[in-house]
């Protein structure tokens, strides 16, 4: 495949037309740090919940789709919604790139576009991401996207699945430097 640079990436808003990109984001190899994949079931309400906060306009959150700029095809999936996190109010932001697309900078500079978008928001300080320890790939992401490591934190994802993750936080202020520091 040839390479694509990364400013080529754009994201877009959820919609209903996206069920089959969440069936590919839903492949062994994209799970195996989630607890594995999905039911069809368990697809189908994501699918309805990305919807519904993508059409959202209280500032709980969005999710996108990741498309290349020179063509129509998704690549992948990103969001950021609320959570509360260590009695703090935050975004937290997840991303799936699809096996094919990997490697070439796409979730870097789609997560650098969704920090953009919960910025815009004005809605919390701190957007978070808590990539498993062993992936390499999706920390490599966070560093490269200005996120600043906290430490390793017990995460609950799926429900009932405990995971050792990595905590990397991004300051949201217009004002912050890039590692998230004064």
């Amino acid at each position: 495949m040839e390479r694509t640079p990364s400013s080529s990436v754009r994201i877009e808003p959820w919609s209903d037309a996206d069920l089959e990109l969440l069936r590919r984001a839903n492949a062994p190899e994209l799970m195996n740090h989630l607890g594995g994949p999905e039911s069809e079931d368990q697809l189908i309400a994501r699918h309805g919940r990305y919807v519904g906060l993508s059409a959202d306009r209280t500032g709980r959150g969005r999710m996108f789709r990741i498309a290349l700029s020179d063509g129509a095809d998704a690549v992948g999936t990103i969001g950021f919604w609320e959570r509360t996190w260590q009695g703090q109010e935050v975004y937290e932001t997840g991303w799936a790139v699809l096996p094919e697309y990997q490697g070439l900078g796409i979730a870097t500079a789609a997560t650098t576009a969704v920090a953009g978008q919960a910025r815009a928001e004005r809605k919390h300080r701190f957007l978070h991401a808590y990539p498993s320890v062993g992936n390499a790939a999706s920390n490599a992401v966070c560093r490269k996207a200005g996120f600043t490591l906290i430490g390793e934190c017990d995460f609950e994802y799926p429900p009932g699945h405990a995971l050792l993750t990595n905590d990397w936080r991004l300051d949201l202020r217009e004002d912050a430097d890039l590692d998230g520091e004064r």
